[in-house]
């Protein structure tokens, strides 16, 4: 089983938006695919990190939901260092609709996410 996490604005499964900003997104989408890549189950987790006013760095939050992937536009430096550190694939997304970027992983189609953003709010 793989698991696939994206940072989402809203609670719509696959019909979902991606968050622009991984640590500022309102939800995790969680999509769990089975051994020939369809979708076996889904979930929305809230972000509750230090973004929202919660605790917790939010790289800390994704890893305990134990994704093999996290799709996503960009993410600060800080971040990607966490999650690659962790073994986790961090993947470029190349569309604002989850179902989409689902779809272009399970053919190969994303660019592994290599540097992080540095714009003013990643430190």
């Amino acid at each position: 089983m793989t698991r696939i996490v994206i940072p989402v604005t809203d609670d719509r499964g696959v019909d979902s938006q991606l968050s622009d900003h991984f640590g500022r997104a309102p939800f995790f989408a969680v999509f769990d695919l089975n051994e020939n890549w369809k979708i076996k189950s889904s979930m929305s987790v809230p972000n509750e990190s230090e973004h929202f006013g919660g605790v917790g760095f939010p790289p800390d939050r994704i890893l305990q939901l134990n994704p093999d992937a996290v799709i996503t536009f960009g993410m600060g430096p800080r971040a990607l260092g966490r999650l690659q550190d962790a073994k986790v694939a961090v993947m470029k997304a190349n569309s604002s609709i989850v179902k989409d970027v689902i779809s272009a992983y399970l053919k190969n189609q994303l660019e592994e996410l290599t540097e992080g953003c540095h714009h003013a709010l990643h430190r």
